[in-house]
């Protein structure tokens, strides 16, 4: 489900939202829709978009593409299994299917764990082929991690986030996106005008919307429908 929640700061936002839906901040993805600052004349506030894990919209067509889950002989809930051995039959099933989503593409490599986290998991994929396998924009990569984390719910743990990562693209789009929210930033403010960013997944826009939260002068503010929305960054007092 999807929710909206308003506040003075990104913070209290996010303690309402976990306060009124009765769940744990880790439990929900949080989205900035918009950050306006206080004035003389008007109050500051910040607006968030919730997303919660229990609903099922958008899964019914994903599973179709789904690649069958690979037989393990066992199930991981079994009786008598460990905590660690139900995780270590988890992670080799995400890989597998990993691995067997970009085979099914046509394209070789290998996937392996690259990090662990109380509520995420991080798989790396190795290939000749990563630069088709991430996209433009990454778009590609955020696919297959989509339906990562569609496999996932269907193995019971809607509870953890897959993050999929080649060539340490992450990282070096996070970089290139602040660097990008400080340049747009300054042109704003020069120009007294505003920028609309092109289109980005939600991770993306609150990482926009985090960077320039601290600049007193410029405001930004999520516009759009759909996964892929654009951020507009705009002088303060130009609305």
């Amino acid at each position: 489900m999807i929710y909206e929640f308003e506040g003075r700061t990104e913070k209290e936002a996010i303690d309402r939202a976990a306060m009124e839906l009765g769940i744990e901040k880790d439990e929900f993805d949080v989205e900035i829709l918009e950050t306006q600052r206080s004035g003389l004349f008007k109050k500051g506030f910040v607006k968030i978009q919730v997303h919660t894990g229990d609903s099922s919209e958008g899964k019914t067509s994903l599973a179709k593409a789904e690649t069958p889950a690979p037989r393990t002989g066992k199930r991981s809930g079994s009786a008598g299994s460990s905590a660690g051995e139900s995780s270590g039959t988890f992670e080799k099933n995400m890989v597998s299917f990993v691995e067997g989503l970009i085979e099914r593409m046509g394209y070789g490599g290998t996937v392996s764990v690259l990090y662990r986290e109380e509520r995420k998991l991080g798989l790396k994929i190795e290939s000749e082929y990563s630069s088709i396998l991430i996209g433009k924009k990454g778009k590609n990569l955020d696919a297959l991690q989509l339906l990562a984390n569609v496999y996932a719910g269907r193995q019971g743990r809607e509870d953890l986030r897959i993050i999929l990562d080649s060539e340490n693209y992450r990282i070096r789009r996070e970089e290139s996106l602040v660097r990008l929210a400080y340049t747009v930033a300054d042109k704003v403010r020069e120009t007294k005008s505003s920028v609309l960013l092109e289109p980005m997944n939600p991770f993306d826009r609150r990482l926009i919307h985090t960077t320039l939260n601290d600049i007193t002068d410029v405001e930004t503010k999520s516009e759009g429908e759909g996964l892929y929305k654009q951020v507009r960054i705009y002088y303060r007092g130009l609305r």
